[in-house]
Parts: structure tokens; C-alpha cells; sequence
């Protein structure tokens, strides 16, 4: 009875937390064979179907637990204002395969050019994948980072490893794979 009412307690304690959104960007590092489907679907889920593909995420209770269920697989943390800026210019596309430029963004948006486009989405003011961007593509296909991964693809980010969490890391891998 009394392990009853310590579990209950906790339950409330969790239901009481308070999760504040952020904007991540989550690349797939590993492939696919001997992955489990359920985590496979979740990877699909999430827009990221081949590896060295990254996605731009808002980060809300939901997807922070898919992206730890997917953490083996894939390297996210969040992004900064400068970051983004420079992956939208060498690689943001619109339909078309064609590259994002700041006349697509005047043409397609209410802004002037990207620099103040990547500046609303990193506040919040918009969404990446909204109805409001139905041309631009949600995910970004990078290359293999230069001089590699950091350690191994095998192991997580804390053990010497790329994978998992890896915070402001985030950044210096993007550069490195733009």
C-alpha cells in the first residue's frame, strides 16, 4: 500500500513539469540494418530516411521522447541563430531540387531574405513545416562530415561517440557535414 501511494506521487510530480520548446536539428547517423521496425518508423516519422539526412524540429514533450527512443540512431541538440542561417543558404531547397536563395524567400514569403526568415523561425514566430512554407523541403540532405565523426558512430555522445544528445555540438557537426 504505501509503494502504491509513492508511485502515485511521482506519476504527479511528472504530470506537473513544465517542457519548453526549442528548436533542434536531428541527423540521422546510422543506417538501417538490424533496426527495430517500431524505431525505424519513428526515424520515418521524424523525416529522416537516410542517413546524413537532417531535419529542423520544434521540440515539444511528444517528440523529445521520439528522438530518445531514436537516440542510437541519430545525433540532435539544439541549434543556433548563425547555424541555421548558414544551412538554409548552402542547403535549403524549395520544390524542384532547386536551392534556396533570398528571391525564392521574397517570392514565397512575407520576408526579404533569409537572414531574417531563419532569424522568425529560430523565435518561434514560425513553423519549418508549416501550411505558410508548403515549398520549401523540411529536410536537409548533408554530407559525410569532414575528417569524420567525432570518435565512433557507435557510441554515444558522453562515451566519446557521436550519437544521442550532444547539445551545442549540434553546430560544429553541421558545419562540418554542410
Amino acid at each position: 500500500m504505501v509503494m502504491a501511494e509513492k508511485l502515485s506521487k511521482k506519476k504527479i510530480k511528472l504530470k506537473h513539469m513544465e517542457f519548453v520548446s526549442k528548436l533542434y536539428f536531428a541527423i540521422r547517423i546510422r543506417g538501417a540494418p538490424g533496426m527495430n521496425h517500431k524505431i525505424n518508423d519513428t526515424l520515418e516519422m521524424l523525416r529522416m530516411h537516410k542517413v546524413n539526412h537532417g531535419v529542423l524540429l520544434w521540440v515539444d514533450k511528444p517528440t523529445y521522447g521520439m528522438l530518445k527512443k531514436c537516440k542510437d540512431y541519430i545525433a540532435f541538440g539544439e541549434i543556433n541563430e548563425k547555424t541555421l542561417v548558414r544551412l538554409l543558404r548552402v542547403r535549403g531547397k524549395i520544390e524542384g531540387n532547386k536551392p534556396l536563395t533570398d528571391e525564392h524567400i521574397k517570392n514565397l514569403t512575407k520576408y526579404k531574405t533569409i537572414k531574417e526568415f531563419a532569424k522568425d523561425i529560430y523565435n518561434g514566430k514560425i513553423k519549418y513545416n508549416s501550411k505558410f512554407l508548403y515549398k520549401v523541403k523540411p529536410v536537409f540532405r548533408l554530407h559525410p562530415p569532414i575528417k569524420g565523426h567525432r570518435g565512433t558512430v557507435k557510441k554515444h555522445y558522453k562515451e566519446g561517440g557521436t550519437l544521442g544528445y550532444v547539445n551545442v555540438f549540434i553546430n560544429e557537426l553541421i558545419y562540418k557535414m554542410i
